[in-house]
């Protein structure tokens, strides 16, 4: 649900896969609705046709949802289909880990799944793995967590009608003057990768404090991604940044530059870790950082199967065991060896 430039991604890659069949793709284009798929997606055909009306979806096992990132407006959304008897997974960052932003919301959402004998899981790079399950995994190497410290450099180019939350494109007037009116908004997902990682460590957070986004780069030279040209005195990064406050003291410090990137920027690459315990201190470093786009839609495919599995309810990434997410891609199961015995996935 959803062909947007992330959606596509996703279904094309589904396509791919051994594990997956898809059977039906919705999306409110009037442009796309009535295409077969695989011929939209750029591929033979495959007998799917995309229609407009989720109500015109057949039965299926599982929906993954592409479309927004406000959980008020995907539960209108995600509620009829769990109804239905879906199995729903999500991109939408507000449904990573809802328990402390929409309270109400992830009541409801978990009693409806478990009525229906279904589960719901909001998956993804960010949150989903990048802020909140891989650093929670970390910390198994220490046994008292004192402070979590996160720094990323994210590559937009990819991207398609996200980008224009983040102020990417526009000259610095520009970009205050959608800020005041609230559409310039940046990172949606802090307070979940917040809320998740301090669920795992038994912190009950005294505030998750979200700050403004604000430029990073203004550009003297066009940058070109897949959706987006930027021009000379527009903006080509923004910084975002979100803290978890325990007891007066900073301990979940995280902080996202987003943008498109060139060599001679100032903005250092690659994403870093560092996890201060009681014995040791934890640094993880990635030179080159993880791809934002390509990780989103890896950690949906690989959860696919795992969400029809998944224990009834509103779930997270990090309940989900590691096996379950791991990346299978179109392999099929390999032979064990003689007496040997194979866990089901």
């Amino acid at each position: 649900m959803g062909l947007g430039a992330t959606g596509r991604a996703i279904a094309s890659s589904l396509l791919r896969r051994a594990d997956v069949e898809v059977v039906g793709a919705v999306d409110h284009d009037p442009r796309v609705v009535g295409q077969d798929l695989g011929m939209f997606l750029g591929g033979a055909a495959n007998g799917v046709v995309i229609v407009s009306d989720p109500a015109d979806l057949p039965t299926a096992d599982l929906a993954i949802v592409a479309t927004v990132s406000d959980l008020h407006r995907l539960a209108d959304v995600l509620l009829p289909l769990l109804e239905r008897s879906y199995n729903v997974l999500s991109i939408c960052e507000e449904l990573a880990y809802p328990w402390q932003s929409h309270p109400d919301l992830a009541r409801r959402l978990d009693d409806t799944a478990k009525a229906h004998g279904v589960t719901v899981l909001g998956s993804g790079a960010n949150p989903g793995v990048l802020m909140d399950t891989l650093p929670l995994l970390l910390t198994a190497l220490t046994q008292r967590v004192e402070s979590v410290r996160i720094r990323r450099r994210t590559n937009m180019s990819r991207y398609g009608a996200i980008l224009s939350k983040f102020g990417l494109g526009l000259t610095t007037e520009e970009f205050e003057k959608a800020r005041s009116r609230g559409e310039v908004v940046g990172h949606h997902g802090f307070e979940q990768a917040i809320g998740a990682l301090a669920a795992g460590l038994g912190w009950d957070l005294d505030s998750v404090d979200v700050g403004e986004v604000e430029p990073a780069v203004v550009t003297t030279s066009p940058r070109v991604g897949d959706h987006l040209r930027i021009e000379p005195g527009q903006i080509s990064a923004v910084t975002h940044a979100a803290r978890g406050v325990l007891k007066g003291e900073v301990v979940i410090d995280l902080e996202i530059t987003f943008g498109f990137f060139e060599p001679a920027d100032e903005v250092a690459a690659g994403d870093d870790y560092r996890i201060v315990g009681e014995e040791q201190v934890i640094d993880l470093r990635s030179s080159v950082g993880f791809d934002s786009f390509l990780s989103t839609i890896a950690a949906a495919v690989n959860s696919a199967a795992a969400v029809v599995e998944a224990r009834p309810g509103l779930v997270s990434m990090g309940d989900l065991p590691a096996r379950a997410i791991a990346a299978k891609g179109e392999r099929r199961a390999v032979r064990a060896p003689l007496g040997a015995t194979t866990p089901r996935n």
